[in-house]
């Protein structure tokens, strides 16, 4: 299968390149993405019964990527190192027809450990293969971040660089990051947003500038984030799994409902619909970053007199949702598509024409909720016996306001709650200020939830507390480029 680009070709790429071009060099014409030139289509009926690693490499192998069986099966073996091998993502039912389908048992306790793990795993492959020398950039809103250097720490022929922005992380998501002791691994804090954090990252994918300097020192240039289409493949298979775990039997249709922030998990569910997976639609549940559901119930997509506010659900505090740009490819085309991105790039937001709309509404409904509102629904929901994130915490609002039918939901836990214990305590209504009249740390915060509900912390998060921190710069967004090319 070959992999086309969003907004066209522009006369100098390849119109047309296998699969690990794309994910080697995944920036496209005139700043747009990869997508696969056609879809497979799901075989339900063969694919029902099998276990997660067998059922990834049938979907993998569906869409005829240019990668070998034997890498492959190297990559996924790596979910053996998930707290359950042979289940790497459980389907709770927590009551009402919704069932939560938990993306966090991997090494860094959040879902981007299901795209990444695998991920890393093909990319060095291909690095090495080629013997050529790759700089992974990534920027993270608190979750890429750490799955990223986990993959790659010290694997041969990669060096990473993971852009974070200073204070709009949890303390857990932070320290994963800064006590990480690969030796190819840089972290940089930043002055500013994740969204500034992915727009350097864009820019410097496709400067020229940048370019010649790593191609002077022999390196070429990749990313982790999902703008990868790397990343986005392995995101469709779970969506899969989780379908067979709650239906009675195959045809029958269910709702997804996703958390999202760069939309890439919704995407996953969009390819895995398109591909045949009966999915009556996808609801998108947002913070007060509510821009997505303006997009999806107005169709308006606009940055104007908007900053990113800054909540409990910060691996959502985003405003630019890179992943949108492809869904608007399927169902829009090239042209359309590269005209609503250079409205957005030039002036800050593009608008989709009533019938546009009503096309984007046959796949997608959207809310949002408050930060009021997720604490609600965590205390509501321990209660009963399940303790959630605050990301989580937004699927709530929306499998009770965006059902029409009373199919069942599959809703997507993207963060075990360790990642957020100090909001965990202040939604549980247990005291967050200590003697002294300061807030409670993530470390107290995790100690007090553990011994009041009997919930073991993971060795992972607990281990964080003891380690060096190593990663201290935060830097300026016009420092950046100097900071990556003193490290390589």
């Amino acid at each position: 299968m070959k992999f086309i680009e969003t907004r066209g070709n522009d006369g100098i790429k390849n119109s047309r390149v296998n699969f690990s071009d794309a994910i080697l060099s995944p920036s496209a014409s005139f700043g747009g993405l990869y997508i696969p030139e056609n879809l497979p289509k799901l075989d339900l009926e063969k694919l029902q019964n099998l276990e997660y690693k067998s059922l990834a490499l049938q979907i993998l192998k569906s869409f005829e990527i240019d990668i070998s069986d034997e890498v492959l099966k190297e990559a996924l073996s790596l979910y053996d190192n998930f707290d359950d091998p042979k289940n790497p993502v459980p389907v709770v039912s927590i009551g009402d027809d919704l069932y939560i389908s938990e993306l966090y048992h991997g090494p860094t306790r959040a879902f981007k450990d299901m795209a990444l793990q695998p991920f890393g795993k093909v990319l060095s492959a291909l690095a090495q293969d080629r013997e050529e020398n790759y700089l992974i950039l990534a920027a993270t809103s608190g979750d890429t971040g750490p799955a990223t250097l986990h993959t790659f720490k010290n694997r041969e022929n990669i060096k990473v660089v993971c852009l974070y922005p200073d204070g709009g992380t949890s303390d857990v998501q932070r320290l994963q990051m800064v006590t990480e002791d690969g030796e190819n691994l840089k972290v940089l804090g930043i002055d500013g947003s994740f969204d500034d954090a992915q727009t350097s990252l864009k820019n410097l994918l496709k400067s020229e500038e940048f370019l010649g300097e790593l191609k002077a020192k022999n390196r070429k240039l990749s990313a982790a984030n999902s703008v990868n289409f790397g990343r986005i493949i392995f995101q469709t298979i779970y969506h899969v799994w989780s379908y067979f775990q709650v239906v009675e039997e195959i045809g029958e249709k269910i709702y997804l409902t996703v958390p999202s922030g760069n939309f890439g998990n919704a995407l996953g569910g969009f390819y895995a619909k398109m591909m045949g997976l009966p999915v009556e639609k996808i609801l998108i549940s947002s913070n007060s970053n509510n821009i997505l559901t303006d997009l999806i119930t107005k169709g308006e997509y606009s940055l104007v007199g908007r900053e990113v506010q800054n909540t409990k659900s910060p691996a959502m505090d985003i405003l630019k949702s890179s992943n949108v740009e492809r869904v608007l490819f399927h169902l829009f085309g090239a042209d359309r598509t590269k005209e609503l991105m250079e409205s957005l790039e030039n002036r800050n937001s593009y608008t989709l024409s009533p019938k546009e709309l009503e096309i984007f509404q046959s796949h997608f409904s959207a809310s949002f909720s408050t930060d009021t509102e997720c604490f609600e629904v965590i205390d509501s929901h321990f209660d009963r016996g399940y303790l959630m994130d605050p990301h989580t915490a937004t699927v709530l609002k929306a499998h009770e306001e965006l059902r029409e039918e009373e199919y069942k939901n599959v809703a997507y836990s993207t963060a075990e709650w360790t990642k957020f214990s100090p909001s965990i305590v202040e939604a549980l209504g247990i005291t967050n200020i200590d003697e002294v009249g300061k807030k409670v740390s993530d470390r107290e915060a995790l100690e007090t939830i553990s011994d009041r509900t009997g919930t073991v912390v993971s060795e992972e998060i607990e281990a964080l507390f003891e380690k060096e921190e190593i990663h201290k710069t935060v830097v300026p967004i016009s420092e950046l480029q100097k900071e990556i090319l003193e490290f390589i």
